[in-house]
């Protein structure tokens, strides 16, 4: 059965907007902050969508290390560092939590991927009782896999349901194929009372039913429809009018 409204774990994100020492600075001066005050979550599943640089891997990641999680991804027990460079925006936010907490948690970043699937190498040489923690991912090493495939089997594997997941750019590695596949996955989850927060540029992903999607623009966040999508639309006119746009494109 699915979270509802009342009992959903991340109910929105605020912005302390009085406490932000100045909005020409950076990461406030971005189209995603400088014009947000309060960001309300679907109880299953919200899209962040937009061009790049517009900030939404900056606010994904403020939410996510607002929670708790590793910046560069990973559950709550991940405290790893590469570089320190994420931003001081989670200093600047409040979580609206809901009254249920979740029994698991995943901050999945496409950017940093590769650090995660090396710190959890690193961790298996001298494994704990619990045992190698790549058992968790599938038992096979991330590295020795595909890009796509070690994406997929950290969704398929790692995780376990009833929980809370923030996702940037999950479908980084995915051929259209996977990204059905997970599509349904992100269902069954669902089903499991899981709530997600996506970043994406793929329309497949966005047009999981009954999701929100807000559209990050230069005048900030507008909640829109997958057909209003900058990404479905110009996917849509591409597929329909190929020659005519690859003329256009390409012709001097």
């Amino acid at each position: 059965m699915a979270l509802r409204q009342m009992d959903m774990y991340l109910r929105q994100v605020e912005l302390l907007r009085e406490q932000v020492p100045s909005f020409a600075e950076y990461p406030f001066r971005l189209p995603a902050v400088r014009k947000m005050e309060g960001l309300a979550f679907h109880p299953k599943v919200t899209f962040i969508v937009g061009e790049n640089g517009t900030g939404k891997s900056t606010l994904m990641e403020a939410i996510a290390v607002a929670w708790g999680f590793n910046p560069e991804g990973g559950t709550l027990n991940f405290s790893f560092s590469t570089k320190a460079s994420h931003s001081e925006l989670y200093r600047y936010i409040k979580l609206v939590r809901g009254i249920n907490r979740p029994k698991d948690g995943f901050f999945f970043r496409a950017e940093s991927y590769y650090n995660l699937a090396s710190n959890i190498d690193d961790m298996d040489r001298e494994p704990g009782p619990g045992g190698p923690i790549i058992n968790s991912y599938g038992g096979v090493s991330l590295h020795e896999q595909s890009h796509g495939e070690s994406f997929f089997s950290t969704f398929l594997h790692r995780f376990g349901g009833r929980g809370l997941y923030i996702l940037d750019e999950p479908e980084a590695a995915l051929s259209p194929t996977r990204q059905l596949a997970m599509l349904r996955r992100i269902d069954e989850l669902v089903r499991d009372r899981s709530q997600f927060i996506i970043a994406t540029h793929s329309p497949i992903l966005m047009a999981y039913p009954d999701a929100w999607i807000f559209q990050l623009r230069e005048e900030g966040l507008e909640r829109v429809e997958l057909e209003e999508t900058e990404h479905f639309a110009v996917t849509k006119q591409f597929v329909n009018n190929r020659e005519r746009m690859l003329r256009m494109l390409l012709e001097d």
